[in-house]
């Protein structure tokens, strides 16, 4: 693991998986979602290091072992966050694959930093994500800020039935027994405030700029993001496929591990 530092005095903690830079066949960057952590790559990213990949997994800010910088939670600084992971580990050519707010990051990137991006991104995998239409009502987002909700997440089979329904109908125990921990180990103000971050966000718009080769994946049983959200973007990407995996919920790199390791490293062979 190491630590990078972000412009406003976040460490952001970062896992490598696979060779070293530059002597595998190529680079992969995960960026997870909201109320997880780099721990939700850990399936995928040891199919890509067994495929002779080199890996980059990072906690989003205020997640798992990093910290919370000096600026607020937003969709443009979690965009930035990744620039400076990408930056730190001189990322080139690289395959960003973003799960759900983790695929907002992506985006932002993406579309903010396009300079930075000619060298950096090779490709994007946007896992159970969308690129608009995310205004979390208030009532959620005081949910996830609720200090009662987050002691019954706390507990394992409460909080494993509580959040069954972000999973697809036949889940393994250990998937949701590995969400349920990521989620309850999240500080609920960094849940809320993630939540909060998405109320407006529309990135259509900059997607169309952005060429590099793209895959969409979608669960055909999220309940959390509409998988027609993901298909929106696929079609907004120059260059991006739209894939289906049926009878998934949400937490695809938890439920299909197999699946989105292939999307990706499908990615990195071109």
């Amino acid at each position: 693991m190491r630590t990078v530092r972000t412009s406003d005095g976040a460490q952001l903690a970062v896992s490598v998986f696979g060779p070293p830079a530059g002597e595998g066949t190529g680079t992969v960057v995960l960026s997870h979602g909201w109320a997880a952590g780099r721990k939700a790559w850990l399936g995928v990213a040891g199919r890509l290091a067994g495929q002779g990949v080199t890996v980059y997994a990072y906690d989003q800010r205020g997640h798992g072992d990093s910290t919370l910088g000096s600026e607020p939670i937003s969709i443009e600084r979690l965009g930035d966050d990744l620039a400076t992971v990408l930056a730190a580990v001189d990322a080139r050519d690289a395959v960003v694959a973003g799960h759900s707010g983790g695929g907002f990051a992506a985006m932002s990137y993406a579309i903010n930093h396009a300079a930075d991006a000619a060298t950096r991104l090779g490709a994007l995998a946007l896992v159970a994500t969308a690129a608009h239409d995310q205004d979390t009502p208030d009532g959620e987002v005081r949910l996830m800020g609720n200090p009662v909700f987050s002691w019954a997440v706390a507990r394992g089979p409460l909080g494993r039935r509580m959040l069954g329904q972000t999973m697809g109908p036949k889940p393994e125990p250990a998937a949701l027994e590995a969400n349920r921990r990521l989620f309850a180990a999240t500080p609920r103000q960094v849940r809320a405030d993630c939540f909060r971050s998405s109320r407006g966000m529309d990135l259509r718009e900059g997607l169309r700029s952005v060429e590099v080769p793209a895959v969409v994946l979608a669960g055909t049983a999220d309940t959390v993001i509409d998988p027609e959200l993901g298909r929106v973007v696929a079609a907004e990407l120059p260059n991006a496929r739209y894939e289906q995996l049926a009878d998934k919920g949400h937490m695809l790199p938890l439920e299909a591990p197999d699946a989105v390791a292939k999307a990706i490293a499908s990615l990195v062979t071109g």
